[in-house]
């Protein structure tokens, strides 16, 4: 295809073309349908073409397309705003739209300074912001300090500045050489090391997935991990910012994932599925406390953006989550995640699969050259992209990764179709995810 002047993804790239959406599926314009199996960048979530959406969206285009915020309020905004508490755990009852989850994130790292700023004085030394390695937080100079996605990071790095990081819960090869549970998830008691390490003083916030996205492919914890950390973080007096931009709007089965352990973090980023893809979004969930110290203090969060709280957005926010309500999406996400537990085993058969991994509707597959040694393909394979194209061949789109061990090495990818796929549309996908792994397995092997 001719992309005349349009700078794209990769000018390397030979991609497919998409013309439309329906339902569960992306069609190119030869006319195939191909299911879309993890929802563009899991944020798909309602599936594509669904008119409320778009009805209510084109009826606020009609009635007020923009109002500057610095200059306006809008109703649409509020109406959203409390559709998304209404969501999230007790206390989080504030939000602030952004465009995307970039920028949800660093709205969270710039109210976590100042809130400490407003309760303590200007003299306040509680500016650091810890993070883990193997995450990612956004594609911006800020969030690119802060997370520890290497290969999206190596040739910017003059420009950020570098935040202290920890290493992820990553069982599978863990980077501690522990062993689940006789490790006393040490990988999350590792956070009060760095606090102390640092200095209580200094630290304003942690940063985390709650289940790894695109980095290391649906990277889920030890149950303990979250209620660990949400304890250092109230003893340290540091904020816990839950990044949920790809678990969060029921990828996991519950609206939030940090639900599933009964944690309240102080922040929630959401973004993606917020609108279910029908416009670009994010938010930034505080707690009230958060929002309440700057309310009366200063009056103003000191940062901004001219599409905060955009009108047509809202309205997007708004009937997606109502949709969402009227059609059980949270409910079929959890009996759709309890469905594809029943085929791991069979995906675990598979000679090169390694480890299959995640909760809900957010899965991913490490893929591995020897399942003793859990040795990687070598990086000349491309191991995931040949995963892709095989899935790609048979109708099936999944979301590659690569460099999960040790920031060079490894190949994964995620699985996480639309959260209103019937039992039957998930039985298909997922068969024709096994044909697709069990293709590449033979002809890798052959390469290898």
């Amino acid at each position: 295809m001719d992309l005349g002047h349009l700078i794209p993804r990769s000018f390397k790239g030979n991609l497919r073309t998409a013309v439309r959406g329906e339902g569960v599926f992306i069609y190119d314009e030869e006319g195939k349908a191909y299911y879309d199996g993890c929802c563009g960048a899991l944020l798909s979530s309602i599936g594509h073409g669904v008119k409320e959406i778009a009805d209510a969206m084109y009826r606020q285009l009609l009635t007020m397309e923009f109002a500057h915020p610095s200059r306006w309020n809008n109703k649409v905004s509020i109406e959203a705003a409390e559709e998304v508490a209404s969501l999230t755990q007790e206390g989080l009852d504030y939000v602030w739209f952004v465009s995307g989850g970039s920028e949800a994130i660093e709205s969270a790292m710039k109210i976590a300074r100042q809130y400490f700023v407003e309760r303590d004085g200007k003299g306040s030394g509680k500016f650091e912001m810890i993070a883990r390695w193997n995450s990612y937080h956004g594609s911006t100079v800020g969030t690119m300090g802060l997370a520890g996605s290497m290969g999206r990071r190596r040739v910017f790095a003059p420009l950020f500045r570098e935040n202290p990081k920890i290493c992820a819960s990553y069982c599978y090869r863990c980077p501690l050489n522990l062993k689940y549970p006789d490790c006393g998830v040490a990988c999350a008691r590792s956070l009060e090391t760095e606090i102390l390490r640092i200095g209580p003083e200094s630290v304003a916030a942690f940063f985390a997935e709650p289940i790894v996205g695109s980095t290391v492919g649906a990277l889920h914890p030890p149950k303990e991990y979250w209620p660990i950390v949400r304890e250092i973080c109230s003893k340290y007096d540091v904020l816990l910012v839950a990044d949920e931009i790809m678990t969060g709007m029921g990828r996991t089965g519950k609206p939030f994932c940090t639900q599933h352990w009964d944690v309240t973090p102080d922040i929630i980023c959401s973004a993606k599925a917020l609108s279910g893809g029908y416009a670009a979004v994010g938010a930034m969930i505080v707690k009230n406390e958060i929002a309440e110290t700057i309310r009366d203090g200063s009056g103003a969060f000191q940062h901004g953006h001219t599409y905060n709280g955009n009108p047509v957005t809202a309205a997007a926010v708004t009937a997606t989550i109502r949709y969402m309500k009227k059609n059980n999406v949270f409910e079929n996400a959890a009996e759709r995640g309890r469905q594809f537990d029943e085929k791991i085993p069979a995906l675990l058969d598979i000679p090169i699969v390694g480890e299959v991994r995640g909760m809900g509707m957010m899965r991913g597959v490490e893929l591995v050259a020897d399942k003793n040694t859990k040795a990687p393909f070598p990086a000349s394979l491309k191991a995931a992209a040949f995963v892709t194209e095989e899935c790609m061949k048979r109708g099936l789109v999944i979301y590659p990764g690569t460099g999960q061990i040790g920031g060079v090495a490894g190949d994964q990818f995620l699985f996480a179709p639309p959260l209103v796929s019937t039992k039957e549309e998930l039985d298909e996908m997922t068969g024709r995810l096994e044909e697709a792994l069990k293709a590449s397995a033979e002809a890798l092997r052959s390469k290898g």
